[in-house]
C-alpha cells in the first residue's frame, strides 16, 4: 500500500470555493491554513459560526475538531505550507474588462513569504494565459524561477453550491507550466480526489473551465431567447424541452429562467470573450448570449406588467421569491433579481421580497427586509414574482392566497389548479 503524503495547504479566500477546498483537505488528514481578508469571515470561523448555505454550526465546529484548521487575515502563514492555492473572486470591471486585482493582490501579499519547494496553484475562473502571462512573472520577480525554484499550476474549480455533488468525486483538472509543476499538482490532489485529469498546459486548463460555463451561458440565454417567440405562439416552452428531453440521445435539457446569474456562469464568457478580442477574434454566440442575458430583467418585468393588467404596475404591490442566483444557497452575486427589483421600483412598484437565505438586500439606494411569509401577509400584494425555486418555499399557498403568481422558474409545476399562475 502506498503512503499518501500530508501536505501543508495555505488555502487563500474562504468563500464558496476555499471554505469546501480546505474542508476536503481537513477531512484526508491534512493540515490547512486559511486566509481571507474579509475579517468577518474570519470571526464567524473562530466563534465556529457558518456563513455559507452549505454548511451549519457543526460543520464548522468538525473544520477545527483535529486542530489542523487555523485561519487567520496574515499571510505570514505562508512560509509554513508546501502549497499555496488562491480561491479569490474574478469579477468583471469596467465595459466588461476582467478583473483581476484580488488574484494579483493576494498573490503579492505572498511574496515576502515564499520559500524554495512550494507549489502555487490559481482556482479562481480567469481567460486563457493568466497562469503564464500575469502569475509567472510576478512569482518570478523574486527571483524564484518557475519548474526549478517553485512551482506553478491552475487547476479549475468545480464546486457547485447547494448540489449533492462530492467534492472529492468530482474530476479534478490540473495543468503546470512545466512537467514538474504538473506533477507536483497532481500528486497533492490527488491526495484528496478520486480522479485527476492532466492536461498540457495551465492554459488547457484554464480553458476547460471557461469552456464548461461559456456552454452553460449560451444554451440557456438560448432558451431564454425562445421565451418571447413562445409567449406569442402560446405554447409552454418548459412542456416542449420535457418532451425534447425524451429523446434518448442528441438533445440535453437546459432551461430558461429570469436571467443567468452567479459569479461563474455570466463572467467566464465575458473573460472569453475579452481575450478573442485581444486577438482580433470574434465569438458571436457569447456577444448575442451576453445581450440576451442583459434583456431578460426588461422582459421579465414586462410579462409582470400585462399580468397586472388592467391594474397598472405604478403603485401594484409586487412580492418577490427568492432574490439568490440559484436554489437553495445564499448567494447574491450577479443576481439578476437584484436588477429586476431595481426596474420594479424605478417603474414605481411597491416591491417586498421573500428568501430564507436573505435577510437583507440594497438594491441600489433602497434597503428591504425579507418579510415573513404568511397567508395575512400575501393578501397584501396584487402579484407574486417567483425569481429563485428554493426548495423550502410553501408554493401552493402562494397560489393560494395571491391572485397573480408569474413563475419563471416553473417551481409551480406539481400544482394542479393553475388558472392564477403565468409560466414563462
Amino acid at each position: 500500500m502506498v503512503d499518501i503524503p500530508k501536505y501543508k495547504i495555505g488555502v487563500i479566500g474562504l468563500g464558496y470555493v476555499g471554505l469546501p477546498l480546505a474542508r476536503l483537505f481537513l477531512e484526508k488528514g491534512h493540515i490547512v491554513y486559511g486566509i481571507d481578508v474579509d475579517e468577518q469571515k474570519i470571526n464567524m470561523l473562530h466563534k465556529r459560526q457558518p456563513y455559507l448555505s452549505d454548511y451549519e454550526k457543526g460543520d464548522i465546529r468538525e473544520l477545527f475538531s483535529k486542530n489542523r484548521f487555523y485561519v487567520g487575515s496574515s499571510f505570514d502563514v505562508i512560509e509554513k505550507v508546501d502549497v499555496i492555492i488562491i480561491c479569490v473572486p474574478t469579477p468583471l470591471g469596467d465595459d466588461d474588462q476582467p478583473d483581476l486585482k484580488y488574484v494579483i493582490g493576494a498573490l503579492q501579499s505572498t511574496l515576502p513569504y515564499l520559500r524554495r519547494g512550494q507549489l502555487v496553484v490559481l482556482e479562481s475562473s480567469t481567460f486563457p494565459g493568466t497562469s503564464e502571462e500575469r502569475i509567472q512573472p510576478i512569482l518570478e520577480s523574486t527571483g524564484f524561477l518557475v519548474g526549478r525554484d517553485i512551482s506553478l499550476a491552475y487547476s479549475p474549480e468545480r464546486i457547485d453550491p447547494g448540489s449533492k455533488w462530492e467534492l472529492e468525486k468530482i474530476p479534478k483538472v490540473v495543468g503546470g507550466v512545466t512537467p514538474s509543476c504538473t506533477t507536483f499538482a497532481k500528486q497533492v490532489y490527488g491526495a484528496v480526489f478520486d480522479q485527476i485529469v492532466v492536461v498540457s498546459s495551465p492554459r488547457v486548463a484554464e480553458m476547460t473551465k471557461i469552456l464548461e460555463n461559456s456552454q452553460r451561458y449560451v444554451n440557456i440565454s438560448f432558451m431564454n431567447s425562445l421565451l418571447r417567440l413562445c409567449e406569442k405562439l402560446d405554447i409552454s416552452l418548459w412542456e416542449a424541452i420535457e418532451a425534447a428531453g425524451t429523446k434518448p440521445y442528441g438533445f440535453t435539457k437546459y432551461y430558461p429562467g429570469p436571467g443567468v446569474g452567479g459569479h461563474c456562469i455570466p463572467v467566464d464568457p465575458l473573460y472569453l470573450l475579452w481575450k478573442a478580442r485581444e486577438h482580433d477574434n470574434d465569438l458571436p454566440f457569447i456577444e448575442l448570449s451576453h445581450q440576451v442575458n442583459k434583456d431578460m430583467p426588461g422582459y421579465i418585468v414586462e410579462r409582470v406588467t400585462k399580468a397586472l393588467l388592467p391594474k397598472e404596475l405604478l403603485g401594484s404591490h409586487i412580492l418577490v421569491i427568492g432574490v439568490t442566483y440559484k436554489k437553495d444557497v445564499n448567494d447574491i452575486r450577479e443576481s439578476v433579481a437584484i436588477h429586476i427589483i431595481e426596474q420594479l421600483l424605478m417603474s414605481g412598484a411597491q416591491v417586498e421580497y421573500f428568501d430564507p437565505y436573505v435577510d437583507e438586500l440594497k438594491v441600489g439606494e433602497t434597503k428591504l427586509h425579507s418579510i415573513e411569509l404568511t397567508a395575512r401577509n400575501m393578501k397584501h400584494f396584487d402579484c407574486t414574482l417567483i425569481l429563485t425555486d428554493h426548495s423550502n418555499i410553501p408554493y401552493e399557498t402562494l397560489v393560494a392566497h395571491t391572485p397573480i403568481v408569474v413563475d419563471t422558474r416553473n417551481a409551480t409545476k406539481n400544482i394542479t389548479d393553475r388558472k392564477n399562475i403565468i409560466l414563462l
